[in-house]
């Protein structure tokens, strides 16, 4: 059994900042890619950024510049700084995590979400 659990979201006002965290634990044997998704209501689900074991990255291009994913490989955790935050930043973050599980089994797991609330 795997879980991933997530803090960090809240309420900021507009140019201001948040970090996301996002902790996997359970039957672990290793983890490949991690990356945090968001959707907004009336929205399909979108990749925000990404982050390979290896520690390259990828952004969706709206958050570039603003927006930076880093990882601890020995806590299995992904992290999410967002600064100069904007209104349409406004979403549930749900992290991502690929991985095998002690038992070989691949699969993709998911958080539970948090929200990011962006407004003055």
């Amino acid at each position: 059994q795997v879980q991933l659990v997530e803090s960090g979201g809240g309420l900021v006002q507009p140019g201001g900042s948040l970090r996301l965290s996002c902790a996997a634990s359970g039957s672990i044997f290793s983890i490949n890619s991690m990356g945090w998704y968001r959707q907004a209501p009336g929205k399909q689900r979108e990749l925000v950024a990404a982050i390979t074991g290896g520690g390259l990255a990828n952004y969706k291009d709206s958050v570039k510049g603003r927006f930076t994913i880093s990882r601890d490989n020995a806590k299995n955790t992904v992290y999410l700084q967002m600064n100069s935050l904007k209104p349409e930043d406004t979403a549930v973050y749900y992290c991502n995590a690929n991985l095998i599980t002690r038992d070989w089994v691949r699969n993709a797991y998911w958080g539970q979400g948090t929200q990011v609330t962006v407004s003055s």
